[in-house]
């Protein structure tokens, strides 16, 4: 089985890839229910006369609320298995659309709001998790990256949701739009139970015999299977010649497996402190870098812009849903090719230059009351640039990265740990992007998002070291290789001298 190769259609098993399909369907409805409510806020304010901080809160308590999920989701998914985590999900997601669909009040719907966000902290974690477990490691950027691709569709799908039903009546469209995702809700609970349950979770549990049988169908041959199966085994510390259908797990994993959290915390080894480090580093740079008041605040971007009628502002706003779209499946099929490492530093840099164009176009347009038609139209350009390069590289290797990089014991926890940092950021960005707006002007805002940007260049330069075509049973190795690599070769120069 040879590394570091890129992905194709013959290479990418269709069993593997249908599991993963399923599983990501849930991002789908979490991208809806984010990417619905930046034209719903729009109706939402005119019925409830709500402030802009009220506004914020809506908007961000989403991902407040995801915390709560995504820290529980990881201890959750190793308890009761990855697929039972996504009915929870999907649970978490029907309740939450119906009360927001019936909100008669606003605090309702901020309920509604946060119990969707609990859904979200799971989804989050677990897509990724479960995709990054059934794939093999020449298609794990491939098949691990498409709940970044669901995410887009449902963004796209919430733009065109706030688009179509913009014309009904006011105490009617906005609830529409916000009921619509319990329906995909109650398909993919059912659905997802028909699906296969992690492999590496279930030999963690000692049903060998269960994670054998579908290892070796999300596999593409009998000695890829074997050779990930013994990778896996001698990652938890089993017998690697041991085919017994259930095996005991023994009371000194079980006590290491209690103690995790301590492990992963509070005494972790070098290799882990950096795999955390990465892990956590990546996660709050996705979204400190201002994705979030994109993809929430875009109307109120080309309002500033010039852009006055609601219904343009919409269309114009379906136009980052297409751009995210587009530019994430592009990543699916560079993730595998290029490596996580360059795509993401390649994208962090378009970033950097995206938003510095907006900020200073954003001034212009301003400062003209909107009638330099260059400057807004300059506006909208570099709108969609930062949205397509972020989405080529830092979305989908976000995910990837750390769905793949952390040991099969601490992965749970570890995942949970960087999306619960994940959702802080979203939230801080969606729950403040206002605010900030008026103490510094739009402009300033996405000048410090650019320099933020400058920031997270650096750190993926210094701390992400490359893992395209590593196993996941690999990564500790990798990680502990990063730096003693170096101070090997110091020794050995010292030694010649």
């Amino acid at each position: 089985m040879e590394k570091g190769e890129g992905p194709s259609l013959k290479k990418i098993n269709k069993y593997a890839c249908a599991c993963s399909i399923v599983a990501s369907m849930i991002s789908i409805i979490f991208g809806y229910d984010t990417g619905v409510m930046s034209g719903a806020m729009i109706f939402v304010r005119k019925e409830f006369d709500i402030s802009d901080v009220k506004t914020e809160v809506l908007a961000g308590i989403l991902n407040l609320c995801a915390l709560i999920g995504s820290l529980s989701a990881g201890r959750t998914s190793d308890y009761v298995g990855r697929r039972y985590t996504i009915v929870i999900a999907s649970f978490l997601f029907f309740l939450g659309s119906v009360v927001m669909g019936w909100g008669p009040n606003y605090t309702v719907l901020l309920l509604g709001r946060c119990i969707a966000g609990v859904g979200v902290g799971f989804a989050l974690m677990i897509a990724p998790v479960y995709s990054a477990e059934v794939s093999a490691p020449s298609t794990r950027g491939f098949l691990s990256s498409l709940p970044e691709i669901g995410i887009s569709t449902g963004i796209l799908l919430g733009y065109l949701s706030n688009y179509v039903f913009a014309g009904l009546p006011l105490r009617v469209g906005w609830r529409v739009m916000l009921g619509l995702a319990a329906v995909p809700s109650v398909f993919l609970g059912f659905g997802i139970l028909r699906m296969p349950e992690s492999p590496r979770w279930l030999i963690m549990k000692g049903r060998l015999r269960q994670g054998k049988e579908i290892m070796y169908k999300v596999s593409n041959s009998p000695e890829e299977a074997e050779f990930r199966l013994t990778e896996i085994k001698r990652n938890l510390g089993m017998d690697e010649n041991c085919d017994d259908d259930v095996v005991n797990i023994s009371n000194s994993i079980k006590k290491q497996d209690e103690g995790v959290w301590k492990e992963l915390l509070l005494r972790p080894t070098k290799s882990l402190q950096r795999i955390l480090l990465a892990g956590v580093g990546i996660h709050f740079f996705e979204h400190a870098t201002g994705i979030e008041a994109v993809i929430l605040y875009s109307h109120r971007i080309f309002a500033k812009a010039g852009v006055h009628d609601h219904k343009h502002q919409i269309l114009a706003t379906c136009g980052v849903g297409l751009t995210k779209f587009t530019f994430i499946v592009l990543s699916t099929i560079l993730i595998d090719r290029v490596g996580r490492r360059k795509l993401v530093l390649t994208s962090v840099i378009g970033m950097i230059v995206a938003l510095t164009g907006l900020g200073t176009f954003l001034t212009l347009a301003e400062q003209s009351g909107g009638k330099l038609i260059w400057a807004l139209v300059l506006s909208i350009i570099t709108t969609y640039s930062y949205v397509g390069f972020f989405n080529v590289g830092l979305a989908p290797v976000t995910w990837v990265y750390t769905a793949e990089i952390f040991p099969l014991r601490y992965r749970g926890l570890g995942v949970g740990i960087g999306v619960a940092v994940n959702r802080l950021m979203n939230a801080t960005v969606s729950m403040t992007f206002l605010s900030m707006m008026s103490a510094m002007t739009i402009a300033g805002v996405f000048f410090m998002f650019a320099g933020i940007s400058v920031i997270a260049l650096i750190f993926f330069y210094f701390f992400l070291p490359e893992t395209k075509g590593k196993s996941l049973e690999e990564m500790e190795a990798l990680f502990t290789k990063t730096k003693d690599s170096k101070n090997v070769r110091k020794e050995v120069e010292i030694g010649d001298h």
